[in-house]
């Protein structure tokens, strides 16, 4: 019996999604000073509401969705160049990231024609905001323990139950929520629903988590005999195992899993300035050329998507490969810039910015599934187990 094959192949962006390319620099170039935010360190994650819509006017929001829903009907190709400006210019694209990239995209795919017709043109337009309510407290990374509980009663659900490091939801609109509509917490993949949760409906509380670096980033939901009407459920009923493993497909294989960083890399560049020892061009080009691996890898995987097929082993390695690399960097540049710094002053600015990365690491190995939940799917997908 042959197994399965793990293959990426080479592919190219297209002469269109490259030209589309400088359009997105320029408008970065004109639009980020003009932007604040609080945050002293700005990556993909940082939220700004302004940022958003912004570029929501430009239509690099939804870009890929119907145009009925206020989408674009471009490529998945152009989005991936959108995509990686955001993420090489250290954009604040935090705000409307989640409903950009995965629960639209989850609507479209599964949701109502009156919850794609409500949401969808507002999302579109930086304007609406999601967080993903799946993780629960005492699960660590088994995603089919669900306690939270949907009770069906007259018109609609009854939710009691908690939801764990909920990204943005402090600053968000709606909350996908993987709840158990039927069944026992045993059943595992059995009984599961998504709901579409407004946040300002009553019965809903928030606790802040603050992070290594004192952020608040995610945050403890809880549902409380919460209300949530029969037309807010995504999908059918009891298919929520099949539609959530859907939308954990649009978070591994993106270039968010290897450029998060990219700033620790840029600046160290400048710090080590030109005339490098050749021990630190050696270790220099061995980073880029991992960054590059990773960005040939997700190019692979973009082009698959593009041509309709499901890479779930490809995207699972990418996201694995791409974790142990954004883990990585900050340290090895670290090392490098206390020895070939060309000034104190830049290694004082650098160290400040490797030290945040370094905090914010342990978070790279559960995005978007845990670094064993995803050597699991690679092992199973090849047959070793």
């Amino acid at each position: 019996m042959s197994l399965p094959r793990l293959e990426f192949p080479p592919f190219r962006l297209p002469p269109q999604a490259e030209a589309l390319r400088a359009d997105v620099r320029a408008f970065l170039a004109e639009t980020l000073p003009g932007i604040a935010t609080r945050d002293r360190f700005p990556s993909w994650t940082t939220p700004s509401p302004a940022f958003s819509k912004a570029l929501g006017a430009r239509g690099w929001i939804g870009m890929t969705w119907p145009r009925k829903y206020g989408g674009s009907e471009r490529s998945f190709l152009d989005r991936y160049v959108v995509t990686e400006e955001l993420l090489g210019a250290s954009a604040p694209a935090g705000s409307h990231w989640l409903a950009d990239r995965q629960s639209g995209p989850l609507l479209l795919r599964f949701g109502s024609e009156e919850q794609r017709t409500a949401i969808l043109p507002r999302v579109v337009r930086g304007e609406c905001f999601f967080s993903i309510g799946m993780s629960e407290p005492d699960s660590g990374s088994d995603l089919a323990s669900v306690r939270t509980r949907a009770e069906p009663v007259p018109g609609g659900f009854r939710v009691n139950g908690t939801k764990i490091w909920t990204s943005g939801a402090h600053r968000s609109h709606y909350c996908v929520a993987l709840v158990r509509t039927s069944g026992q917490h045993g059943d595992r993949h059995k009984g599961l629903s998504q709901l579409l949760i407004d946040l300002e409906t009553p019965g809903i509380s928030l606790r802040p988590i603050i992070n290594l670096v004192g952020r608040h980033d995610w945050n403890e939901v809880t549902f409380h005999d919460c209300f949530v009407p029969e037309s807010c459920l995504i999908g059918n009923e009891g298919d929520g195992w099949l539609q959530v493993t859907s939308e954990l497909a649009f978070e591994r294989s993106g270039p968010e899993r290897f450029l998060q960083n990219l700033h620790v890399l840029r600046e160290l560049v400048r710090v080590l300035g030109r005339q490098t020892s050749k021990r630190a061009a050696s270790l220099l080009g061995r980073l880029i050329a991992r960054l590059w691996s990773l960005r040939q890898m997700s190019l692979s995987v973009a082009g698959i998507l593009e041509a309709g097929q499901s890479p779930a082993i490809e995207g699972a390695l990418v996201k694995d490969l791409g974790t142990i690399f954004q883990q990585d960097l900050p340290e090895v540049a670290r090392v490098l810039a206390e020895s070939d710094a060309t000034s104190e002053e830049d290694l004082a600015d650098f160290l400040d910015i490797a030290q945040m990365s370094t905090l914010m690491s342990p978070t790279y190995t559960i995005q978007g599934g845990t670094t064993q939940v995803l050597r699991g799917i690679v092992a199973r997908g090849l047959g070793l187990r």
